[in-house]
């Protein structure tokens, strides 16, 4: 492992750790201003700080406590400036109407070193669908 695969990690860790605590500026602190973040939910697309925050505000106030968030398969390239990953969450906790539900996503994350700082520049979020049905598949949680 690379001195910068050591870094991108420790900020996929905390990116992680920000969305299990809620923790929405610890949270933009990982996002270049110039963040476009693709998510499963309307409008499909967030552009700049303050949509995208604006979108994990919305996912943090659809729970009651905190999220569980596990990152699962995680793979992870880094070259010069930039870094690509990807991975499997699972992502759980008691929703505001008192259901605790986990669904599976697939996150790919694209990172740029701007000095001595690694930040997220592109983000895609996505659920799997079930072709036969056109609704979104549900893999069982182990």
């Amino acid at each position: 492992m690379t001195s910068h695969d050591a870094e991108v990690r420790a900020l996929l860790d905390s990116r992680v750790e920000a969305c299990r605590a809620k923790d929405i500026d610890r949270l933009m602190s990982h996002y270049s201003p110039d963040i476009v973040y693709d998510d499963v939910v309307p409008p499909l697309q967030f552009a700049g700080l303050d949509e995208v925050r604006g979108n994990f505000v919305r996912w943090f106030d659809e729970y009651e406590g905190p999220i569980g968030l596990e990152t699962h398969h995680l793979t992870l390239v880094t070259s010069g400036d930039v870094a690509y990953a990807h991975m499997l969450h699972l992502d759980s906790g008691t929703r505001k109407n008192g259901v605790h539900a986990a669904i599976w996503v697939r996150s790919t994350v694209c990172c740029r070193r701007s000095g001595d700082r690694w930040l997220i520049t592109h983000e895609h979020i996505s659920v799997p669908i079930d072709p036969r049905t056109m609704q979104a598949w549900f893999a069982p949680v182990a």
